[in-house]
């Protein structure tokens, strides 16, 4: 229940009461003391009692409706309140607007915007300028998701550094997406953040193609009751890192035989973070599953289910 809404209900009972008793008197007084010229004394008793009833019948359904006014505070109260739980939106801000010449970053948040929209208990934002990570706005949000990759340290880059990391440690969600894992290369505590991060020393990744998907944790909420799926992208194998990480899916490579992490989560003081390294253009954004994955990595950064 809305208490402010109550407290108002009560302020307004009372003040109607007032008026009632107000009213009361002056025709108690009308009708007892103050008869009009020429009435005898018994037209001013008969005139008193008529007018007492009266008022007395009119408080009775004056309070009578009073009580309708207050339940229906309180029922309408209740209602906004269940509604309000009930359609309470998980706030996301995707930020990008700068990343490498061969990616369409604006097509691709795009698209990222509308894959986790399509769950109604998401809103997502986005902002082209990372700039932003600089300012208070972003702890509007619940879940953070970084698209982009610089080449170069933000203006107020202290700022972004500083609360991008509280962000976390307070308990906002992260996701990363593709070459976010490059992000910061000039902030080396970024990898305590991202849990894996862009080695340019290492082979950067297969040729672009299809290959499989392979889930390697099938308990975790964000790819339960998944299976393995195909996606034409490219298979990232230039991470570097020992943070603790949780591996939820791998693919392996065509070139070395190996298996590298696709999907990953990390925990970091009160906050969670999710790094997906697919997503090169928008043809590795069509697969279901994987649209079914984001949703479901947003909702997880968000409440942890």
């Amino acid at each position: 229940m809305n208490l402010t809404n109550t407290d108002e209900g009560r302020v307004e009972i009372k003040r109607i009461g007032r008026f009632i008793r107000k009213k009361q008197t002056k025709e108690q007084s009308f009708g007892g003391r103050y008869m009009p010229l020429g009435s005898s004394p018994v037209a001013g008793k008969h005139s008193f009692r008529v007018s007492y009833a009266s008022s007395l019948s009119g408080a009775i359904a004056m309070w009578l409706a009073l009580a309708g006014i207050w339940m229906g505070i309180c029922g309408a109260s209740a209602k906004a309140e269940s509604l309000a739980t009930t359609s309470e939106k998980i706030r996301v801000l995707i930020v990008t607007g700068v990343d490498y010449p061969g990616h369409d970053w604006r097509g691709t948040s795009r698209k990222l915007q509308e894959i986790l929209t399509k769950d109604p208990q998401i809103e997502a934002r986005i902002v082209e300028d990372i700039e932003i990570l600089a300012t208070d706005v972003i702890f509007d949000y619940q879940v953070l998701v970084l698209h982009f990759k610089n080449y170069g340290p933000p203006r107020r880059e202290a700022d972004v550094y500083r609360n991008v990391e509280a962000f976390v440690k307070r308990g906002g969600g992260l996701l990363l997406t593709h070459f976010a894992c490059g992000a910061f290369e000039e902030w080396p505590e970024f990898v305590r953040i991202a849990g894996r991060v862009w080695d340019k020393n290492k082979r950067a990744h297969d040729p672009w193609g299809p290959f499989e998907v392979r889930i390697v944790d099938t308990e975790h909420p964000i790819v339960r009751g998944i299976s393995s799926f195909e996606i034409s992208d490219e298979l990232y194998t230039c991470l570097g890192g020992e943070e603790n990480i949780h591996v939820l899916a791998v693919a392996r490579s065509r070139v070395d035989g190996q298996d590298y992490p696709m999907i990953f989560t990390r925990q970091l003081g009160e906050g969670r973070v999710v790094q997906s390294v697919l997503g090169h253009d928008l043809r590795a954004y069509e697969p279901e599953i994987y649209q079914e994955i984001l949703r479901r990595a947003v909702r997880w950064l968000a409440s942890g289910k």
